[in-house]
């Protein structure tokens, strides 16, 4: 049995649809499933992982689990406090439930004083689950690309509705955007390589280019002009409580990746690509297929039926 926690986000949703397709038998955990939308095949079962007594259930059989919960959603004040919280409550579970082994997803950047509160909480949840009895798979990705995401929602509002920036110095830092089908690919890949279990890989897309990049390079997809003018005096604090007034992104969330733009995170080493060999989604393929995908979740939202082109069937996971 596998587990997916977090299996209504971003990420573990298309992650449990791309493991059906492949026949695995998938657990999904979820803190309320009455309100959950899971594909069809799926076994859901109620979990909170600040609530210890509802894990038993969820763990009982389980091989192989997926950690993809972070708790910013949950408020700015005291995020990292419940992500330690939640990450112990779930390695004693595991331990308990004689879970074999977890996959984690958590985020790139340099270890030291300057990282930023929402990178550091990624480090030290990953350090919780490592000290489990179990195996522990870290992968630690840079920006995903993808519709729904909260970085890609975020740079779309900006593009959308700020033709002219003022930006921070952190639009010169280098990131390695990955897209979210990639990020699926890893993930799963995986699970059926036990070369993988108890390592930490770095998972990147093939560009490196600049958060200025980024942005302007998102504009020209959609046939727009951007104007960026970083100025000095204007820290990244500070500008994410202007960017919070254009992005339909809580503050709770944007807050915290805007304030960590200024770690670079690239990859630092690519052995992840040896084991499981992708042809990896160039930066502007993946805007175009994220601009598609949203495009289809609009006409879903308006039409009351399903329209997912990418996740559809399993000849979608690659």
């Amino acid at each position: 049995m596998i587990l997916v926690t977090g299996a209504n986000g971003f990420i573990g949703s298309r992650l449990t649809r791309a493991l059906l397709a492949e026949g695995v038998t998938v657990r999904c955990m979820v803190r309320d499933p009455g309100s959950a939308r899971l594909p069809e095949g799926s076994d859901v079962v109620a979990g909170d992982l600040l609530n210890p007594a509802s894990l038993p259930a969820a763990m009982a059989g389980v091989d192989t689990a997926y950690y993809l919960v972070h708790s910013m959603a949950g408020g700015r004040s005291g995020f990292e406090r419940r992500d330690r919280e939640a990450a112990n409550n779930f390695v004693a579970a595991a331990e308990k439930a004689g879970v074999r082994r977890v996959v984690y997803l958590g985020g790139l950047g340099e270890t030291g004083d300057g990282l930023s509160e929402h990178l550091r909480s990624r480090l030290e949840v990953a350090e919780i689950l490592r000290a489990g009895s179990f195996a522990t798979t870290f992968l630690r990705a840079a920006v995903i690309i993808g519709a729904g995401g909260a970085s890609f929602e975020l740079v779309r509002s900006l593009v959308a509705h700020l033709p002219v920036m003022i930006t921070p110095l952190w639009v010169h830092t280098r990131s390695q955007p990955i897209a979210v089908d990639d990020v699926i690919l890893y993930l799963a890949g995986c699970l059926h390589d036990e070369r993988t279990a108890g390592r930490t890989f770095d998972i990147g897309g093939p560009d490196i280019i600049s958060y200025r990049e980024m942005m302007e390079r998102f504009a020209a997809v959609q046939g727009k002009r951007l104007w960026i003018i970083p100025v000095p005096v204007l820290t990244p604090k500070l500008s994410s409580y202007w960017v919070a007034l254009f992005s339909p992104i809580p503050p709770s969330v944007s807050m915290p990746l805007i304030e960590g733009l200024a770690n670079e995170v690239i990859c630092r080493e690519n052995s992840i690509r040896e084991l499981i060999p992708l042809r990896l989604t160039p930066y502007n393929e993946a805007l175009r297929i994220a601009l598609s995908e949203g495009e289809a979740t609009d006409l879903s939202s308006k039409t009351g039926q399903a329209v997912h082109p990418r996740f559809n069937s399993s000849s979608d996971n690659r």
